[in-house]
């Protein structure tokens, strides 16, 4: 009897600690979906801005962006967490980005304190980006981007650029519940 009730009491804990963890982000970065297949889909994202680290070996991109919205800039303002976090290589070096929520611009976006980053702007474009659960490992990134890099080489879509990271979900969402993608840059015609 204490086990079934403790067993229950510890899903419920489960069940509402992952609820409150898929949350933790107040916006996603918009898209508008241009096609879909059975595998990915094509979405087209305006201009976005970013605050940005490249990565110098330290192997500590989140803790300085976090830094930065939790205060660390010029206004010590803090800025509401947006989803996705991503990561990619870009010239032999590994660059992480939060996304900046669209209340600002280039002009009202806080300066970094942390000289490491710096806000950018990700040009308008179209990518081809394939979901899936689990953790957001390198293992599962590699083999979900090189399904996509063949599905997009099957259907003649061009890929500009490397493969880009998504995660959507904070460290404490249970694997099954989390939202991670792989993304490619493409050349699209509609």
């Amino acid at each position: 009897m204490n086990k079934t009730i403790i067993s229950i009491n510890f899903f419920i804990y489960l069940f509402f600690f992952s609820a409150y963890s898929h949350t933790m982000a107040s916006e996603e970065a918009q898209y508008n979906i241009v096609q879909k297949t059975d595998v990915y889909e094509i979405r087209y994202y305006s201009d976005r801005l970013v605050v940005q680290v490249i990565d110098l070996g330290q192997d500590n991109s989140f803790r300085k962006l976090f830094n930065y919205i939790s205060g660390s800039n010029n206004k010590f303002e803090k800025i509401n967490m947006t989803i996705p976090v991503t990561q990619s290589i870009n010239e032999s070096k590994q660059v992480m980005q939060f996304y900046l929520p669209s209340k600002f611009t280039k002009e009202t976006t806080p300066i970094p304190s942390n000289s490491d980053l710096e806000i950018s702007t990700i040009k308008a474009g179209f990518y081809a980006v394939i979901k899936y659960s689990g953790r957001s490992s390198d293992k599962n990134f590699f083999k979900y981007s090189k399904i996509l890099k063949q599905e997009l080489s099957k259907d003649e879509i061009l890929i500009i650029g490397s493969a880009i990271k998504a995660t959507y979900n904070g460290p404490f969402t249970l694997p099954p519940f989390r939202r991670n993608e792989a993304m490619f840059n493409v050349e699209w015609k509609s």
